[in-house]
């Protein structure tokens, strides 16, 4: 297994990936309510929870906004795209997306990807799917969202 600290090249090819190998992507990335109203305001969810603080300290168990999912996830996502889909052909899939804990304004999350499995491609042998599983955890070290996804990457003997 290798360690990867997020310093290398953007992307990889599939001959890169090994399976074990963790991915520690950085820089994290702070969430203000700024980034939160936008993004609800851009995709038009207008729930209290997530744009309304009155309504968020007093009518929710959690006594403060909670920033939405969609961002969360999207920032995470973000997080991974330098080191496993930077070269991608494709992302196929995203088989599972779990929130497991809120996240909060002021929030810092970050990110690291396991690889656990890869696939040459069976029709084109210039390419394989690897299959990764990433942690997105804030800053103290709590999991706030998990998922599975599979990307199309190519073998670096083939590419040009």
């Amino acid at each position: 297994m290798t360690v990867h600290d997020g310093k290398e090249t953007f992307g990889n090819f599939y001959e890169e990936f090994t399976i074990g190998d963790i991915f520690k992507h950085w820089p994290g990335r702070t969430i203000t309510e700024y980034d939160d109203v936008l993004h609800c305001m851009q995709t038009m969810n207008h729930h209290p929870l997530h744009i309304d603080t009155n309504y968020a300290e007093n009518e929710t168990q959690f006594g403060q906004n909670v920033v939405v999912g969609t961002l969360v996830y999207s920032i995470i996502f973000g997080m991974t795209v330098s080191e496993i889909s930077g070269k991608a052909i494709a992302n196929l899939e995203i088989e599972s997306l779990k929130h497991v804990a809120p996240t909060f304004h002021g929030d810092t999350v970050y990110a690291e990807t396991t690889v656990t499995d890869k696939v040459e491609s069976s029709s084109r042998p210039d390419r394989g799917i690897v299959t990764v599983s990433t942690r997105g955890y804030n800053q103290r070290d709590e999991t706030v969202l998990t998922f599975v996804r599979k990307v199309m990457v190519p073998k670096r003997e083939t590419s040009n």
